[in-house]
């Protein structure tokens, strides 16, 4: 399903806006990332793995990264597939591939590497794609909970900003409004392999995302959303690897 997701938004984006800096760099991060998972997932686990999530990492970098330079679609499709590999607990990967190689790309290359964001305007249309397919998607795999946890903590961290900063409402609203935004909701801090086994547990995620996020848009921190979602959710999963781990341990001395 969440290949139908980034499919839709990347057909309605190139439709309504042209959004994409050529189709020979999405092509780029599809091949890169497709072929990564192909050649490491055989040499890690002595299998040829299932390349459906490569092929959806590769279409969100395609659509997330904005560049003259062709290196930033190569490097971060590597980073992507990499991170599934060599940070890794018992129970699979840390980071959301995409989240990740976009959060080192913009950190380490701003001069370079943009993301995708003002491009799509805030077309409603756009908007409305996004929401009826992410809803659907979010819906089937039980995560719609965590998607509104976000939603509702930021609109209430946007008028604590306001209140704060002096900032219009509006204004610190007005990001989450746009169709990239809506990726990151219905997309990457929904992904069910990076979030955790409990519905508490990922609520109280999101909204550590969400409090992450607000405290790096005070100190006007660019692409705060993609930073904060890089630091909490690694940390929520070893947090919780952690405690499972301990508790196993008590059970067994007991």
């Amino acid at each position: 399903m969440p290949l139908i997701l980034i499919a839709a938004i990347l057909l309605a984006a190139e439709l309504a806006f042209g959004i994409l800096e050529s189709l020979s760099r999405l092509v780029l991060c599809l091949t890169v990332c497709m072929a990564a998972e192909a050649f490491i997932g055989r040499w890690a686990l002595g299998k040829w793995p299932n390349l459906i999530s490569a092929y959806i990492t590769g279409q969100s970098l395609g659509i997330l990264i904005r560049s003259l330079a062709w290196w930033p679609y190569i490097v971060g499709s590597l980073i992507a597939i990499l991170s599934k590999y060599v940070v890794r607990t018992s129970r699979g990967h840390l980071w959301n591939p995409s989240n990740l190689a976009i959060s080192i790309l913009l950190f380490t290359a701003p001069n370079t590497v943009n993301a995708l964001s003002w491009q799509w305007t805030n077309s409603w249309t756009a908007v409305a794609v996004i929401w009826v397919v992410g809803l659907a998607i979010v819906w089937r795999v039980k995560r719609f909970h965590v998607c509104a946890a976000y939603i509702l903590a930021f609109l209430i961290l946007a008028a604590m900003r306001t209140w704060m900063s002096g900032v219009p409402l509006l204004a610190e609203v007005a990001p989450i409004t746009g169709p990239m935004y809506q990726l990151f909701i219905f997309f990457m801090i929904t992904d069910p392999p990076t979030t955790l086994s409990s519905r508490r547990g990922r609520i109280v995620t999101a909204v550590a995302v969400a409090l992450l996020e607000a405290v790096l848009r005070l100190l006007e921190v660019v692409h705060a959303p993609f930073y904060a979602l890089t630091i909490v959710g690694p940390s929520a999963l070893l947090i919780e690897s952690w405690l499972m781990g301990r508790s196993e341990i008590q059970k067994e001395r007991a």
